[in-house]
């Protein structure tokens, strides 16, 4: 007797697709998700408004200190208190201005104006940041998503693979047991299972999405898998790996590393600040006195002051000398931050794209190769079992595995997404005019 099975293969081609291509009217894509988390990224006006206030200290650093006026009554008679009495009775106002030493003010405004320079390029890093990072929870996401779907397509599969199993058995076929119909209500069961677990995963990674997007995180995400174009295509699908010095040359115009340059510009300039308080300050001080007449009606001259008053660093050893030593310290840690930084994004670069090599070979296995195959088999061992022919066991055991290389498929395209995006944060460039900014404060032609 043989078993109709054209329901069955009908299922199987209906769960045979491993990327769905359509999607939901209202359903979240990548590129959406990653423009709405920079769009409310509050860390980017935060930067905007400490750039505001640097650029504000800049043009307030460079004043000088306001001047003091003093108001005195002098050499009063404490007898009578006229100020005819005495002749050296007066009454005096007076100015004074502090000028700082040296050029401490030009250079704090200078400081002042680097650190600002250094808020753009944070905010270029940080924008590359948060469209790696949003990808990668978008795609973790995704991944759970189209599994789910995987399953729930094949389980229409099994659902008939049970109905079949149960009838040839009632049927009293003999390649027909009752271990089959159980296997196949089991494997019901573990399909349950694993979308369960599916599900936990879709739904943590959507909950650490709505950290950037909010709640538009918990909705239905894009079904088509999102396009993601590497930056430097060259660099990644060259059979040979790069050289450092090639990875240098395309990560020195990097955010971050530009941003290091900024605060290694600004800690050289405490540096020059700190050799300032080598020079005195000085305080320019004028002052004029009104005399009253003498009692007779003889008039007395008025008296006008000036005078100049300065320090004398000369015990520098336990001040100036440590703050120029602690100045310098500061500028060797922040050159070797910046030789870290570097041998981070090389280090990382090399990685992921090494990573990303074999993810396109495993990519390329299983379209080409694995999953055409694993179909071949599914369907023959399927075939082979309806027409009494085959092991039930054999079947279902086909079947899963072809789903499992569906399903690991899924994951290989979706971790090579992933580490094209952390590639393309790593190759970040900064904006043309930070770039500019950049070049001036070195004394760079742009």
């Amino acid at each position: 007797m043989r078993f109709p099975a054209s329901a069955l293969l009908l299922a199987l081609g209906l769960s045979g697709a491993v990327l769905p291509a359509y999607a939901g009217n209202n359903a979240l894509g990548l590129d959406q998700a990653v423009r709405i988390a920079i769009e409310q990224d509050p860390w980017l006006t935060g930067s905007r408004q400490r750039e505001s206030a640097l650029a504000n200290e800049a043009v307030a650093a460079a004043q000088l200190p306001d001047p003091k006026v003093n108001l005195a009554a002098r050499n009063l008679p404490t007898d009578t208190f006229d100020l005819d009495q005495e002749a050296m009775t007066q009454l005096s106002v007076g100015i004074s201005q502090t000028l700082p030493r040296g050029d401490s003010r030009s250079l704090a405004r200078r400081r002042k104006e680097q650190l600002a320079a250094q808020q753009p390029l944070l905010r270029a890093d940080r924008r590359a940041r948060v469209a790696a990072s949003v990808s990668r929870l978008w795609l973790d996401a995704f991944r759970a998503q189209e599994s789910i779907r995987l399953i729930e397509s094949d389980r229409v599969l099994f659902e008939h693979l049970v109905d079949a199993a149960e009838a040839k058995y009632s049927a009293a076929l003999v390649r027909t047991r009752q271990h089959d119909v159980i296997r196949a209500q089991l494997e019901l069961t573990r399909l349950e299972d694993r979308l369960t677990a599916l599900r936990q995963q879709k739904d943590v990674a959507q909950q650490r999405l709505s950290e950037w997007i909010g709640p538009v995180a918990g909705g239905d995400l894009d079904t088509t898998l999102p396009r993601i174009a590497p930056a430097a295509p060259d660099l990644l699908t060259d059979s040979r790996s790069p050289s450092r010095q090639t990875w240098y040359e395309h990560v020195r115009r990097h955010p971050a590393l530009l941003a290091v340059d900024r605060r290694i510009d600004a800690v050289r300039t405490d540096v020059d600040l700190a050799r300032q308080k080598y020079r005195p300050e000085w305080n320019i001080t004028a002052q004029y006195g009104y005399r009253d007449d003498e009692p007779t009606g003889r008039d007395r001259a008025d008296l006008f002051s000036v005078g100049v008053t300065f320090d004398l660093p000369i015990f520098t050893d336990k001040r100036q000398d440590r703050e120029l030593a602690a100045a310098r310290a500061r500028a060797e840690e922040a050159m070797t931050d910046r030789s870290l930084l570097v041998r981070e994004l090389v280090a990382q670069l090399d990685e992921a794209r090494d990573r990303l090599v074999r993810l396109d070979q495993r990519e390329a296995i299983f379209n080409r190769r694995l999953l055409p195959q694993m179909r071949q088999q599914a369907e023959a061992s399927l075939t082979a079992y309806y027409n009494d022919d085959g092991d039930f066991a054999e079947a279902v055991r086909a079947h899963i595995d072809e789903l499992n290389a569906k399903i690991e498929a899924l994951t290989v395209t979706v971790e090579r997404l992933k580490t094209i995006a952390q590639i393309n944060y790593l190759l970040a460039q900064a904006p043309s005019d930070a770039q500019r900014v950049s070049e001036l404060n070195r004394g760079i032609a742009p």
